[in-house]
């Protein structure tokens, strides 16, 4: 980054100027595939937006500033043997998943949305998972999915429940594994005892390969 203070002010500047942009696209003929992206830009300008501005607010010029890493962060890293686009955040770096979502919708970023991202991204960062808490309805799942989003791979949404068998879970996790994708295990706690005891042990066995 620029050592002037002053050198964010343009880019905020151009990012109002694409979101006003956007906003009168928005306003003409639209097909529902189109509205759909576009809808889906404008949420992520925004949010990039707000983030430019932070930035200048602070005076951030310093890329080492925590400011600017704890932000999703994307690199085209060239290397010997294959290109790659890399996804960081503070220590973490994942790689892009490059799976194909179509048009869907975005999650409105909020700074609780994004310690959850900073909490996930450095859990996958050492081979783990996450387990995002709380009430029903706020949004824990729609994070994960946004995040996965994000970084271009693919999300199945699990909802667990009594009837789930230990089977059931090792077909699930034999197919996430082929795939590469992730998984959001909803309502995980109604997972019987029997069942639950099986899952942890798989998923504590992931790491161990994963680091070898």
């Amino acid at each position: 980054m620029n050592e002037d203070d002053s050198a964010l002010i343009e880019p905020v500047s151009q990012s109002i100027g694409t979101i006003k942009q956007l906003i009168d696209l928005i306003r003409s003929e639209l097909t529902p595939l189109e509205m759909n992206v576009i809808i889906a830009l404008i949420t992520t300008d925004v949010h990039w937006r707000d983030i430019i501005e932070k930035l200048a607010t602070e005076s951030v010029s310093d890329i080492q500033d925590f400011l600017w890493q704890v932000q999703l962060r994307f690199y085209f890293e060239e290397a010997p043997d294959v290109d790659e686009v890399k996804v960081r955040q503070v220590n973490s770096a994942l790689s892009y998943g490059y799976e194909y979502i179509g048009a869907p919708s975005r999650l409105v970023v909020t700074p609780l949305t994004e310690r959850c991202y900073l909490t996930i991204s450095s859990a996958l960062h050492i081979h783990l998972g996450a387990a995002p808490a709380g009430p029903a309805g706020t949004g824990k799942t729609e994070t994960v999915k946004d995040l996965s989003k994000a970084l271009a791979i693919q999300c199945v949404v699990f909802n667990c429940s009594e009837q789930v068998e230990i089977k059931i879970m090792g077909r699930l996790f034999a197919g996430l594994a082929q795939q590469g994708a992730w998984t959001c295990l909803d309502e995980f706690n109604r997972i019987d005892v029997e069942v639950l005891s099986a899952v942890s042990y798989t998923h504590l066995t992931l790491p161990t390969i994963c680091s070898v």
